[in-house]
């Protein structure tokens, strides 16, 4: 096997390890490609590409994410991780790790940890990658990583998030729910969420965008409720799509152009938390992005007219 379709067999592999690590799609990506100009630079064929590349990807990661955290603290608003519609990287041996791992609410718990922390739990928890392996990717003893995957646990399973585990549950759960966002059925919304539910946006200082997060069941039912039918009626449409492994949807405008999506976590029956990402610049992967301000402006005269 040549150089490059060994690359190619791994690069899902080495996605879904940078994106775990950075939380952005465009940056594991480059970090991935930059991985492959330095291995098709290198004169010599490691022993394992799989280690070589891993570490290779890895490293790159952490140093992407000590600039991105400065860039980070200065963020306009909440910060959420840029969606992921499909994870390249399918491991049926650990099909559970690699859900729980790549959700928005687990992405946002691995923040708190530092870029060497995040790493190590990533490469252990999510990838189950040796010691030895992990300490040549991070650069630290395999003693050194040991500690950084105790500290990672702790703080990790002090905010576990949990899930709804059956699928279908969480798929049925996501159906009632639109539907009745469609339909601006406030009580049909408020029967589907957790009192304590809450409603985050990421605009980024890019798109309208909430100026706090909304909490409570029956503040966040009355506002959907009372936005996404006007949204409909200038010709806002949706698709369900899981979205970083949890029930969502995609929202276009009357072009098709993705104007935002909606992520649901979901546990007993309930809607525990929304996070609707509405930064133009989180989007452009999916693909053409709306004018989120032009259809903000739309649905005000809309609302004016009613």
């Amino acid at each position: 096997m040549g150089k490059v379709e060994e690359f190619e067999e791994l690069r899902p592999l080495l996605f879904s390890i940078a994106y775990r690590i950075l939380g952005s799609v465009g940056e594991a990506e480059d970090a991935v490609q930059e991985t492959w100009l330095r291995y098709d630079a290198s004169r010599t064929r490691p022993v394992s590409a799989k280690a070589f590349l891993s570490a290779t990807v890895t490293r790159i990661a952490i140093d992407v994410l000590r600039s991105a955290r400065v860039r980070r603290e200065k963020y306009v608003g909440p910060w959420l991780p840029e969606p992921l519609l499909d994870d390249p990287y399918q491991d049926p041996a650990r099909a559970a790790e690699l859900a729980d791992s790549v959700s928005m609410a687990a992405l946002l718990l691995l923040e708190r940890l530092s870029p060497l922390e995040r790493s190590v739990f990533v490469l252990r928890e999510v990838f189950a990658f040796g010691f030895d392996e992990i300490a040549a990717a991070v650069g630290r003893s395999e003693a050194a990583c040991r500690q950084l995957l105790v500290r990672a646990r702790r703080h990790m399973h002090e905010g576990r998030p949990r899930f709804e585990a059956d699928r279908q549950d969480r798929q049925e759960l996501a159906r009632r729910f639109f539907e009745a966002l469609t339909q601006g059925d406030v009580e049909g919304l408020q029967n589907l969420l957790s009192a304590d539910v809450q409603l985050i946006g990421d605009g980024g200082g890019k798109a309208p965008q909430l100026a706090r997060a909304v909490a409570g069941a029956e503040n966040v039912a009355r506002l959907l409720a009372t936005v996404y039918p006007l949204m409909a009626r200038i010709d806002i449409t949706f698709e369900a799509h899981e979205v970083n492994g949890q029930p969502g949807a995609l929202f276009r405008d009357r072009d098709g152009k993705i104007l935002h999506i909606l992520a649901l976590d979901t546990l007993d029956g309930q809607i525990q938390t929304i996070r609707a990402v509405i930064n133009p610049d989180k989007l452009s992967h999916l693909g053409p992005v709306a004018d989120a301000w032009a259809v903000d402006q739309e649905v005000k005269q809309t609302r004016k007219t009613q």
